[in-house]
């Protein structure tokens, strides 16, 4: 029994549900044969994915849907063994090479190599080239987007890149010059609605056109996540109602506790309480970006404009150390014990200006 979310995604470019054009420019590019390196960008759950897989599709047909889960072994110069993961076809393969920290350079080079100089297939009776899937390409090294950049360039002739990811702030010129950026914008709260409808009536279910808005809301526009909270209301509560409460998952609530004990109270005893839940948030496998983002949206509630300016501040800066890192609880708690001497500091002025 699959969830929804991959039950009902979409398998063709025919079938996507909103950004219709963008799909048959993408149909128009597979028709014309020079199929270039892409760079697919956009925010969380606006589809990149699935106009990747739906694109794979329309250039080679059926049989990039049997897939097969790898384990590949790298070495380091040092002799350190990377393991990582990756999900393919005989058309194409999927990496997230940012998996193995420092060492993503590696997989980039080696990865590449092996895929680009096995034997090529038919397809229609023409020599074809594979395709290298790299998501969250954002996230790598600066020494991992070099190498990538060099590789693409030496191997073009046999495999073609598409690259994933969520911004293109951190990518890197170089690739960004060779690619052919395509944007997928988050859908609007109305094509949300109109999705999450046509899925309920797949599963044979209606849904209350109020409760979709407020489902769309909830998710901050992220179609992933509002089919996975209306899936999470129908297993809680069926019939639907129109006054029936979203269903919010745990580790968000946890984060806002977690932000509040922060404002309650500042002290060494607190920051050791709260490293033990932030410890529980990355155990249980929820990214260090989300984390941060979610402490910074519940923290600036309670600071007046100037707190807010310099405490969001110091989370770019603490957040960009941590992708420099490896380790991101360092960088989470020290943004969180900055946050208590400038938040008690100014607590502190407030209450002599009133004396």
């Amino acid at each position: 029994m699959s969830l929804w979310v991959d039950k009902h995604c979409p398998k063709s470019l025919q079938k996507l549900d909103y950004h219709e054009e963008q799909a048959l420019q993408l149909k128009h590019l597979v028709q014309q044969g020079d199929f270039p390196h892409l760079l697919v960008y956009g925010p969380s759950g606006a589809g990149k994915k699935t106009r990747v897989m739906c694109l794979l599709r329309e250039l080679y047909g059926s049989g990039t849907e049997r897939l097969r889960i790898e384990k590949m072994e790298f070495q380091t110069a040092s002799k350190k063994r990377l393991d990582i993961t990756t999900i393919s076809s005989n058309y194409h393969i999927e990496v997230n090479p940012s998996d193995v920290g420092i060492h993503d350079r590696i997989v980039v080079q080696e990865l590449i190599k092996t895929a680009a100089q096995a034997q090529q297939f038919d397809v229609n009776g023409q020599r074809s080239f594979k395709v290298i899937v790299i998501t969250e390409v954002d996230n790598l090294s600066k020494s991992a987007q070099h190498a990538l950049r060099r590789t693409m360039e030496k191997y073009v002739s046999t495999c073609r890149l598409v690259l994933i990811a969520n911004s293109t702030a951190r990518v890197i010129p170089a690739i960004r010059s060779r690619c052919l950026g395509i944007r997928v914008a988050a859908p609007t709260n109305e094509q949300i609605c109109s999705t999450l409808q046509n899925i309920c009536r797949k599963e044979g279910l209606n849904l209350p056109l109020e409760l979709a808005k407020r489902i769309a809301i909830a998710s901050g526009r992220n179609l992933r996540r509002a089919i996975l909270m209306t899936e999470a209301c129908k297993t809680k509560q069926y019939p639907f109602e129109g006054s029936q409460q979203v269903v919010v998952p745990d580790w968000e609530t946890y984060i806002v506790k977690t932000a509040h004990m922060v404002v309650q109270e500042q002290s060494p005893q607190c920051l050791h309480k709260i490293r033990e839940r932030v410890y529980e948030l990355l155990i249980h496998g929820i990214p260090a970006e989300y984390i941060f983002r979610g402490l910074l949206k519940n923290l600036v509630k309670n600071c007046d404009g100037q707190l807010k300016a310099q405490v969001t501040q110091y989370a770019a800066d603490y957040e960009e150390q941590l992708h420099k890192g490896s380790k991101a609880i360092f960088h989470i708690e020290a943004f969180l014990a900055k946050f208590m001497v400038l938040y008690k500091t100014f607590m502190e002025e407030s209450l002599q200006g009133l004396h």
